[in-house]
């Protein structure tokens, strides 16, 4: 176990690539790069819909996947020359709640049409859809659409526009709605660019049109092609598929967490779901299952879809809170996990282990924060940086504060943190030795003061009992000072029982209340 002193700044961890050795089901890695699981651990089943057509999936409407499909309808399909298949059309598949398809049926009469449909996608309320359609005169470049449907209707999309946002000679591709409803993304070949294809964002506004696209930045888009964008169901990453990057080749999955500063650097989604071949539309239909296509080896046609589960590597953060100096267990210490934006994730009070634990997410950036009365708040970077089940244990060790000497009440007190004591008891616990220390090192300091140890309980119990115990545990205070050298002349202790509360809440006290009351005071005697 390692120890972090966390009041000397963030310590800085760097990510290694460690990770349990996974093969595909559906192939055998080829030797590209080294890239392992990355955190993932995928299982990619067969859909149950693929033909030998290309089967590619868009995205849910209605409790159904939709998909894109050169499946020949009919005796006189038209028969594209870039791909030597029918033109794409939409269809739309029952999920059953096992996350089994059913057959597919063509999705609208009015969207799809003689030319050729791909992607498409819907609002959060599903009453406007964003969907893509090439002429077949120039089956290669894709423009964006807006429909709306009919109100009262079973999919008769009305008011089909073309969007502002298409330029001559610019294919617009691959469109995904946030599930916020208030930001398309898409891929397109516009001439600012970086590679062919890159990723960009629009605002959505209130009448459903789109505002300027934003590229997404060279830490998302390469010099290759950049496609199929897609989140998570709280809109924090950014999933899609790319040519670039560290890749097993053709298009694989990335993932990109969306932080307050932009887009971080992708992530490969390891080789539990990606080939040398091209991994394309992962959408999740839940926070670890969704559907992918791919053109692999031994499927049925040039793309097939298939159910991936992710099945999640569980990570914990632990360790103890401590005292820089002395290694004394500190309980009832906050500690917080926030995410490198400081969005506070989970918070824990150590108890007498002085223990805290967190689960964590493999390759993510954390910031550990304390807060405990007499040590100074502070806060430490962590890197969850292996990929595969595994326990951090890190120990973090607290500085103290300074004693002060200040006005309260009338009279000249030490102030510090409050005193504990065992439930019942009268011996000073462990972690306020450390405070009582403060008091010997300030009466060392002034060897003329002299000091009254004065200790109160709360209300519960009886008035006999608790005037007793205080007095007992104002004496153990005095006795911990002479031992560490002060001069039993210059104290006195005396315990005031449940007379004397800080906050009179009498027989409506809180949890807070009471531990307010139970508490040492160590007055300054005047001269």
């Amino acid at each position: 176990m390692s120890n972090i002193v966390i009041s000397q700044g963030p310590s800085n961890l760097i990510a290694s690539n460690y990770s349990e050795n996974k093969t595909n089901t559906f192939f055998k890695p080829s030797a590209k790069p080294l890239i392992e699981a990355n955190g993932f651990d995928f299982e990619l089943l067969d859909a149950g819909v693929n033909s030998e057509f290309s089967e590619i999936g868009s995205g849910f409407f209605r409790n159904k996947l939709i998909m894109v499909s050169s499946k020949k309808i009919g005796g006189f399909a038209k028969i594209d020359r870039n791909t030597g298949e029918a033109f794409k059309e939409l269809f739309c598949l029952d999920i059953d709640r096992n996350g089994a398809l059913s057959s597919p049926m063509l999705f609208s009469r009015i969207l799809n049409t003689n030319d050729s449909e791909d992607q498409l996608t819907f609002s959060p309320d599903q009453k406007t859809v964003y969907y893509t359609r090439s002429k077949a005169e120039n089956s290669l470049e894709f423009k964006l659409y807006k429909g709306i449907l009919e109100e009262n209707s079973h999919g008769n999309w009305i008011n089909n526009e073309l969007l502002s946002i298409n330029k001559d000679h610019v294919s617009i591709e691959t469109p995904y709605v946030n599930h916020a409803g208030d930001k398309l993304y898409f891929s397109a070949n516009f001439p600012d660019a970086i590679g062919g294809f890159d990723l960009y964002v629009s605002d959505i506004y209130a009448d459903g049109s789109l505002g300027t696209p934003v590229n997404l930045g060279s830490s998302v888009n390469t010099s290759s092609d950049d496609k199929y964008p897609s989140l998570s169901m709280d809109d924090k990453y950014l999933y899609f598929s790319s040519k670039g990057h560290e890749n097993l080749g053709g298009y694989d999955l990335f993932v990109s967490k969306i932080s307050k500063n932009g887009y971080k650097t992708p992530r490969n989604l390891g080789n539990t779901i990606n080939t040398s071949y091209d991994e394309i539309a992962y959408f999740l239909a839940a926070k670890d299952k969704g559907y992918v296509s791919s053109n692999r080896p031994n499927g049925k046609g040039r793309y097939d879809i298939y159910t991936a589960v992710n099945d999640e590597v569980i990570q914990t953060l632990e360790g103890k809170i401590l005292d820089l100096e002395t290694k004394i267990k500190l309980p009832n210490t906050v500690v917080i996990l926030k995410d490198e934006d400081g969005e506070e994730l989970a918070k824990i009070t150590t108890g007498e282990d002085a223990t805290y634990k967190f689960n964590v997410v493999p390759f993510e950036n954390y910031i550990l924060s304390t807060h405990k009365d007499g040590f100074k708040d502070a806060s430490v970077d962590f890197l969850a940086n292996r990929g595969v089940k595994t326990t951090y244990n890190k120990n973090l060790e607290l500085l103290t504060t300074e004693p002060v000497i200040a006005k309260v009440e009338d009279e000249m007190r030490i102030v510090l943190e409050n005193i504990y004591f065992d439930f019942n008891k009268y011996s000073v616990k462990e972690e306020s030795t450390i405070s009582l220390n403060k008091v010997v090192k300030v009466l060392k300091d002034n060897p003329e003061m002299t000091l009254a140890i004065n200790a109160h309980t709360d209300n519960k119990g009886k008035d006999s009992y608790n005037l007793n115990l205080s007095n007992k545990r104002a004496a153990s205070a005095v006795k911990y000072l002479i031992k560490n050298g002060i001069s039993k002349d210059r104290l006195q202790s005396k315990g005031y029982g449940e007379s004397k509360p800080l906050i009179d809440c009498k027989n409506n006290c809180s949890e807070e209340d009471l531990q307010a009351n139970r508490r040492v005071e160590f007055v300054i005697l005047e001269e």
